[in-house]
């Protein structure tokens, strides 16, 4: 998750259509936005992930039952969303510095994940985005209150449907800060490559393969974001040195027969042809003869903790939260002088 979380950077295939009525806009500015505890309006960064929330809800749900909706970016739902609702209408203004400055915050929250090495260590498994052709391991950005190891569970569950509760120990991880955003992944040693594995989000996750660490290394010492066979690895790369010395250190409980080739091996694959026309997916496992239930609705409990506050452009830039809940305790009912939020 992200992992690589869903990209909401370029619209999906399906950019025509009419755009999202402003009553569909209000009932999901009511749902995700307003219903919500008070504390999760108090800076812009919260009121930002409700309103992607609310974008996903949109992409995998409306748009997917009415095919005359247009797909959006992140960028242009929280637009339009802005513009339709009367309690955030007043920011319009701003939109720019407030999508900015979540776009920044973004990339500070901590991520945690798992790097699944096979019973020989010499295979990982690796996910592929959504949209895209990098790979990464599977992971995404904690939640609030949770703890490292915890996010770590259920990405990887949520992206691979595999469960490493029973299999994590806190202390085996490696560890790499870039950019300010600090990644923990938690090595998962001695999974059989007959495990099946399946995404339980919609739309973040088309392919799944096991992949030669041999494989993983850079193409040279220039290009360290791609491997030896072409892929493009820029979240993976980072991981490989400290991987292999821990990996030096602990003796795998299979070895491989000489006889038997090692290869890279894909156990699950998403059939894109399913969603042309805003259709449910087919999700195929291939090589193991047999079909996947359809992913299921991507839903996070929790909203990230800010830790720094708002952006540079917004320091002392707030949501009036007293006005958002009278809004709601009025029912939407009477006139409201929204200037007054201001």
């Amino acid at each position: 998750m992200s992992g690589l979380h869903r990209s909401s950077s370029a619209p999906s295939k399906n950019s025509g259509g009419s755009l999202p009525s402003k009553e569909l806009l209000d009932d999901l500015c009511s749902r995700f936005v307003l219903n919500v505890p008070e504390e999760d309006q108090q800076s812009f960064e919260r009121i930002l992930f409700l309103v992607e929330y609310a974008y996903w809800y949109y992409e995998d749900n409306s748009v997917e039952k009415d095919p005359t909706l247009k797909s959006l970016t992140l960028k242009e739902f929280t637009s339009l969303l802005f513009n339709s609702c009367d309690v955030l209408r007043p920011y319009v203004a701003h939109i720019d510095d407030i999508f900015k400055d979540f776009t920044s915050y973004k990339f500070r929250v901590p991520v945690t994940g798992a790097i699944i090495l096979d019973e020989t260590y010499e295979r990982c498994l690796l996910v592929k985005g959504w949209k895209g052709s990098s790979w990464s391991f599977p992971r995404g950005k904690i939640s609030k209150d949770e703890e490292d190891h915890e996010c770590a569970i259920r990405e990887v569950l949520e992206e691979t449907g595999f469960d490493v509760s029973e299999l994590l120990k806190k202390e085996e991880y490696i560890e790499f800060v870039s950019r300010q955003q600090r990644v923990r992944l938690f090595i998962i040693p001695g999974v059989k490559d007959s495990t099946s594995f399946a995404p339980q989000t919609k739309k973040e996750i088309s392919e799944i393969a096991w992949h030669r660490l041999d494989d993983l290394q850079p193409a040279s010492t220039q290009v360290i974001t791609r491997g030896v066979t072409g892929l493009k690895l820029y979240m993976v790369a980072p991981f490989l040195a400290s991987l292999m010395s821990w990996i030096w250190k602990h003796p795998a409980p299979v070895t491989r027969r000489p006889d038997v080739p090692l290869k890279a091996l894909c156990v699950w694959k998403v059939n894109h042809q399913a969603f042309v026309g805003n259709s449910a997916a087919t999700m195929e496992s291939e090589g193991k003869g047999s079909r996947k239930k359809p992913a299921t609705e991507h839903h996070h409990h929790h909203l990230p903790r800010p830790d720094t506050g708002p952006g540079q452009s917004l320091r002392n830039f707030r949501f009036n939260a007293s006005e958002i809940l009278r809004v709601m305790e009025a029912g939407f009912s009477g006139h409201l002088d929204l200037q007054a939020i201001l």
